[in-house]
């Protein structure tokens, strides 16, 4: 057993200085963890692309404990860093404000220039549930009940304040620095389930400098000027409002624009062979549940009954997507094999649920027109099938589906090659003049 210390050391005393972290057969862990076997070493150091990611987890840790030091009484739950930042999901009575970042980021600074290690434990599951049970972190005590028996349960200690955290972390909370900053609030339901207890969550940024962080901060500042939802209101494109939240009002500046997209998408596939067909928005349960996309993404879709007595059991859905309905036309009459491949495209109205949150202008919606297509070709001729969107490929009367979407994706996504999204990026890209 050797320290990684140790052997940094040996390497140059250079080295030993600015490590953070290392890499151990390809998988980040602690300074502070030992070498026991043979294995491939490599030092992170801060010019690193994982020291980033480093950092804002790092830095999502101090931000909890400026808070819980701040405002007693305040639950954490989860932190992580995302692209470019990372945040913290705070249970609290009064939802944080944008006012409360000056109070919590001296916090965060005072924290980080103590710099404690940051070390790492391994403690009994029943131990730690009962631990963060009697702190009154009943988030922390349910994310390890739920964990899997085989998870080891680790715990990081920075000072005097604890978390569970699979970690790994830098040194210590030094090592993160001065660049970063707080940017923003908002809700969000504890596991993302809106059945559940809506959290205060708290964005930050993080960067290995000022002079990153800087150019960061510009760059936010330029996009807001080009922001799409800013331009189109200006122009007089469209708007939106709460009346229908996720759903687009389109003025006749703005609808000429989209028709324009639209033709030119339309002349590209007829160039292409595919054959456009139209398909019904309100489709009953059965056909979502023979697909299987009732199962799966359920939760996304928006439901309708029927009140009239003779069909008070039926359940219909507006669709999320185009597919099924696709291979009911296929399927419609004998098909010969003389017709494959066949094309089929739709500019498809479709709606998806989107949480609040998450909507952003005309770029992520709940109501939406997709430019969707499937291909239906006999098994040889799929290498050579070319699709838009996603395919459905057929070989008499056997079918097999396939598509640029990762497998068992949680939450289904909008296809980019919708006119709403192109008109999103045009609009962006006009002139501040415009």
């Amino acid at each position: 057993m050797v320290p990684s210390a140790t052997i940094a050391a040996a390497i140059g005393p250079g080295l030993a200085k600015a490590a953070l972290a290392m890499e151990v057969d390809g998988k980040l862990r602690d300074l502070s963890a030992s070498i026991t076997q043979d294995a491939k070493l490599r030092f992170i150091t801060r010019r690193d692309p994982e020291a980033l990611e480093m950092i804002r987890h790092d830095c999502a840790h101090v931000l909890a404990e400026a808070v819980q030091a701040l405002y007693p009484g305040t639950q954490v739950t989860i932190g992580p860093s995302i692209e470019n930042g990372f945040y913290y999901d705070f249970a609290r009575n009064e939802p944080f404000k944008p006012e409360d970042f000056a109070a919590i980021e001296a916090k965060m600074r005072e924290i980080i220039a103590r710099n404690d290690a940051f070390m790492r434990e391994e403690w009994d599951r029943e131990d730690a549930i009962r631990f963060f049970t009697d702190k009154g972190e009943r988030y922390k005590a349910e994310l390890i009940q739920d964990l899997p028996k085989s998870e080891i349960i680790s715990i990081y200690k920075q000072g005097a304040w604890t978390d569970l955290c699979r970690g790994p972390h830098m040194r210590g909370t030094g090592d993160i620095g001065t660049a970063f900053k707080l940017m923003k609030v908002a809700g969000a339901y504890w596991r993302g389930d809106h059945r559940n207890a809506m959290l205060s969550r708290i964005y930050g940024t993080a960067w290995r400098d000022q002079k990153e962080l800087d150019a960061y901060l510009l760059q936010l500042e330029e996009a807001e000027k080009r922001d799409h939802r800013k331009i189109g209101k200006e122009m007089g494109l469209f708007h939106l409002q709460d009346e229908a939240v996720g759903s687009v009002f389109w003025h006749p500046k703005g609808w000429r624009l989209y028709r324009t997209v639209e033709a030119y998408m339309r002349r590209r596939l007829d160039i292409a062979d595919y054959q456009e067909v139209k398909t019904p928005q309100l489709v009953d349960r059965k056909l979502w549940e023979a697909s299987g996309h009732w199962e799966k993404f359920r939760e996304n879709m928006f439901v309708a009954r029927v009140e009239d007595e003779d069909e008070k059991d039926r359940v219909l859905a507006l669709k999320p997507m185009n597919c099924p309905c696709h291979v009911q036309i296929f399927n419609q009459g004998l098909r010969s094999y003389r017709e494959l491949p066949l094309r089929m495209a739709e500019f498809g109205a479709c709606h998806r649920y989107e949480p609040s949150g998450a909507l952003h202008g005309i770029m992520r919606v709940r109501s939406f027109v997709q430019d969707d297509a499937h291909i239906f070709c006999a098994e040889e001729q799929n290498p050579r099938a070319r699709c838009t969107a996603s395919c459905a490929c057929a070989a008499s009367s056997r079918m097999m589906r396939i598509s640029s979407a990762p497998k068992n994706r949680s939450r289904m996504r909008r296809c980019v090659s919708s006119p709403c999204y192109l008109l999103s990026i045009a609009i962006s890209a006009l002139p501040n003049s415009a």
